[in-house]
């Protein structure tokens, strides 16, 4: 398969420089986009993600320094290099110390501007192989079900392969919705134990005689209601791997009997006097501050340490950059089969907002998030409107705090300009169709009405 060509987004007010840019560039090997504002520069790289960015600093919308601090939330390692004037140089360095690569000076000839290109391209090309030998280090784990690239999480999958390889006890700290139980399963998906069972627990579930009696099995007669003999999960489990999810929930009384368990290797079923013997590899996870738990008391010390071995902190989500596009467009893989009307994908406007939202549920409110806008959407494709109402307030709100208003205004107008461009393209390709325009969008004839209405177009502008 042929290697696809290194892709570059020009961003510049004035069109002579950028139709310049792009035709000088468009000479090399390169795959050329231009646009002539912050704006569309942001939606263009939504979508194609641009391996060389080049931004003009001082644009009329959102500057160059906004922009490439916007992108570097998206992905931090995002190769940019700013265009300046010589009044502005000082601006121009200020900008590599807030993470640009280069910068340039206008006016400039275009050899400069292809050397600095090159240079930028080149650096990106070594981070790729020191990437791909990273990749070759973990060749033999498995984690296809962990989505997301950021360098924090590649981080945890390093040391996640580590004690994979290891029979030693884990314990997975992270905030709830982080998915603990889905880092669990990939380890021992990658041991030794991968052939026996993987069974998980929550602690918090269950109240103390419940959870005593799934662990440790009771025997027939042992209480009321034990009408048959039951194996405890720590048996079922033999061979295996046990997950104790939520072991901070766990009672201080099934706290001792646990961690003598752990230490000898043998159970007694509630009720029975038959020591059994098993053999299973216990992970344990919780959302908790597990290490105050142990100084205030709540937490014995001693099954503290022996369930740390090795600790693994699942990142949150808003710690994960350029982890939420690639994760929001996995669930949607998943749940736009599950719906009877034809989905083509997140707008650009629609994974504007989900990256600049904090996630306070991580990744379960995002999988809830995709998975209610492809059930509730009207259109082919996931717009704002569909998005939790409480996202949409809370990145209004952030925004609004951030930048006086300005944030919140700019993506205000991506979403309208994304709206009325595309109502206006509908009509053009029916001629004034409405009925038509709706049908190809996916909307409903009132609702594209209404959209219509909002932005003051007339079908018969389009007719003839």
């Amino acid at each position: 398969m042929t290697e696809s060509l290194p892709r570059i987004l020009v961003v510049d007010d004035e069109r002579d420089m950028l139709a310049t840019c792009q035709k000088m560039l468009s000479l090399r090997p390169y795959q050329v986009d231009c646009a002539e504002n912050g704006k569309a520069a942001l939606l263009l790289y939504q979508e194609y993600r641009h391996d060389l960015v080049v931004v003009d600093l001082r644009m009329p919308d959102i500057d160059g320094m906004e922009v490439m601090e916007r992108l570097h939330r998206m992905r931090n390692d995002q190769l940019v290099v700013v265009i300046t004037a010589y009044a502005s140089v000082e601006n121009a360095i200020q900008a590599v110390r807030r993470g640009a690569f280069d910068f340039i000076r206008k006016p400039f000839k275009m050899d400069e501007l292809l050397l600095v290109v090159e240079r930028a391209l080149r650096f990106k090309a070594l981070q790729d192989e020191n990437r791909q030998l990273q990749a070759r280090l973990t060749e033999s784990f498995h984690a296809e079900r962990i989505v997301g690239d950021s360098p924090v999480l590649r981080e945890v999958l390093i040391k996640l392969r580590k004690v994979s390889e290891v029979d030693i006890p884990v314990l997975i700290c992270g905030e709830t919705g982080t998915g603990k139980e889905l880092f669990a399963h990939t380890i021992h998906e990658n041991s030794r134990r991968r052939e026996k069972v993987f069974v998980a627990v929550d602690c918090a579930a269950l109240p103390e005689p419940l959870l005593e009696s799934e662990l440790f099995g009771h025997e027939k007669g042992a209480f009321t209601g034990a009408f048959q003999t039951k194996p405890g999960l720590l048996e079922v489990a033999s061979g295996g791997t046990l997950l104790l999810d939520e072991i901070g929930e766990m009672p201080p009384n099934l706290q001792v009997k646990l961690l003598r368990a752990l230490q000898e290797g043998r159970i007694r079923r509630l009720g029975g006097n038959q020591e059994r013997p098993f053999d299973v590899r216990v992970v344990c996870a919780t959302h908790r501050d597990i290490e105050s738990m142990v100084r205030d008391g709540s937490f014995r010390e001693d099954l503290y340490y022996r369930i740390n071995v090795v600790r693994i902190d699942v990142p949150p989500l808003r710690d994960r950059e350029g982890d939420v596009h690639l994760l929001a467009n996995h669930f949607f893989e998943l749940f736009q089969s599950k719906v009877t009307k034809r989905l083509e994908g997140i707008s650009a406007a629609a994974l504007f907002i989900l990256e600049e939202y904090n996630w306070p549920g991580n990744v379960r409110e995002l999988r809830h998030a995709i998975e209610r806008a492809c059930t509730l959407t009207e259109f082919t494709q996931i717009l704002p409107e569909d998005l939790p109402p409480a996202i949409l307030a809370a990145v209004e709100e952030k925004e609004i705090v951030v930048s006086s208003g300005d944030f919140a205004r700019a993506k205000r107008e991506i979403i309208e300009d994304f709206e009325r461009k595309y109502v206006a393209r509908m009509l053009n390709h029916t001629a004034g169709n409405v009925t038509e325009a709706a049908q190809l969008s996916g909307l409903s004839r009132p609702a594209f009405h209404r959209l219509m209405s909002k932005y003051q177009i007339t079908s018969s502008s389009f007719k003839g």
